[in-house]
């Protein structure tokens, strides 16, 4: 791409914002680069936010992208507003503030936000959501006085949560209407391993139990009420049911919207002057055999350098293996590829050991590794499902099998 006034646009200062802005001058890109993003302050890191950040264990130098010399080094623009609408014709960005940025090319990385719970009492105090820094400040603050924590929804968040606030001497009940933790993500098989992990932990879980309403006395919440009628005491509630990707920007410049931002196998909308990446995108991949959404962190970057080579003449779809990452106390999952809830799980390694996977395969074929505190497993699964797995699963359930033997083939 040409050096221009107006250069790229980037909304959306999030993981995928920073990388794409990062990517294009470390590949070659001259014209100027404007990083859109609603937080004030510096770009940083989600995933510390329910894990270190919450403990204390890192601060905000710690959990932030780079400091603010990298961004003028660099000469990438920080800019503090709300994206509110697209002039797709005149190619210009209107922020809330009054702003507006006009574009050559214009990146949304939009990314997602909590899904709200739709009962009563939602609006109580002492019932959090855990997205950003802001939300991480005020959950430290209030759940150092909390004497009945409640986690509404058993995905990673919730989970990570919860040991965060058990190691800090917290009792704590997990409620999930789903009859197994992180059901949408692991096999049945993983779920069942942290259900034993958490409750060694101290938390109650309770599984298949729907939320129809918070009480509360003086405007503060008291208590969860579920299906069956009881009502679990709570003076602090953390809400994490999944998010909702941010379309409507995409939506009211008339792109094309399905369960996030359509995008082609190379990042791009309908509009050659728009592309996207990220938590809000919809894209074609292979993995899923068909079309796409991912709710990660490495998803995100690994489309933001795809993304950066197209827009520097390097232009590639974007094939990167899926891979996530989940810490709950000193368990590490670690899971690559994209598994259907039919695909065959294989068990390598004994889970009592606190150290095994679940190779997972349809018709025979590897479609993802989920990994307990066995890191050498994740790293082959990566480079076994970028391109066409030979691993039987007869091969996968035995230890005495080598399977880096695999990688010579």
């Amino acid at each position: 791409m040409s050096e221009v006034a107006d250069g790229i646009v980037i909304v959306g200062a999030g993981q995928g914002g920073f990388q794409a802005a990062a990517s294009l001058r470390e590949a070659g890109y001259q014209g100027r680069v404007t990083l859109v993003g609603a937080e004030p302050g510096l770009p940083y890191q989600r995933p510390p936010l329910s894990k270190a950040y919450m403990k204390g264990d890192a601060g905000i130098e710690q959990i932030e992208l780079r400091p603010a010399a990298f961004y003028a080094d660099h000469r990438i623009e920080l800019v503090h507003g709300r994206a509110a609408a697209i002039d797709r014709f005149e190619r210009r960005l209107a922020l809330e503030n009054g702003r507006v940025l006009g574009y050559d090319h214009l990146i949304l990385a939009t990314g997602a936000r909590n899904r709200p719970l739709p009962v009563p009492g939602r609006e109580l105090a002492g019932v959090y959501y855990l997205r950003t820094r802001e939300d991480a400040d005020a959950l430290k603050a209030d759940l150092a006085g909390a004497r009945n924590v409640v986690v509404i929804g058993a995905g990673f968040i919730g989970l990570e949560f919860a040991a965060v606030a058990r190691a800090l001497g917290h009792p704590v009940t997990v409620i999930e209407a789903a009859m197994r933790p992180l059901g949408r993500a692991v096999s049945p098989e993983m779920s069942a391993f942290f259900v034993e992990a958490h409750e060694a932990m101290g938390t109650r879980l309770l599984l298949g139990a729907g939320v129809v309403g918070l009480e509360g006395e003086g405007g503060r919440v008291t208590g969860v009420k579920t299906t069956d009628g009881t009502v679990h005491p709570a003076d602090f509630v953390l809400v994490g049911i999944g998010v909702v990707p941010n379309v409507e920007l995409a939506a009211g410049a008339g792109l094309e919207v399905a369960n996030g931002i359509v995008v082609d196998a190379h990042l791009a909308t309908r509009d050659p002057a728009i592309s996207a990446l990220g938590d809000a995108v919809a894209y074609p991949s292979r993995f899923a055999g068909g079309m796409a959404r991912l709710e990660s962190v490495q998803n995100a970057v690994d489309q933001a350098r795809c993304l950066a080579g197209r827009l520097t003449g390097k232009p590639a779809p974007f094939e990167a293996v899926p891979w996530f990452w989940s810490d709950q106390a000193d368990l590490k999952l670690q899971m690559v590829g994209l598994t259907g809830p039919t695909d065959l799980a294989v068990l390598r390694g004994a889970p009592a050991s606190r150290r095994f996977s679940v190779f997972r395969f349809r018709e025979g074929v590897l479609t993802a590794i989920e990994s307990v505190n066995r890191p050498a497993d994740h790293m082959l699964g990566r480079r076994l499902l970028a391109g066409a797995p030979t691993l039987t699963p007869a091969q996968a359930g035995d230890e005495s099998f080598e399977l880096k033997s695999l990688l010579g083939r």
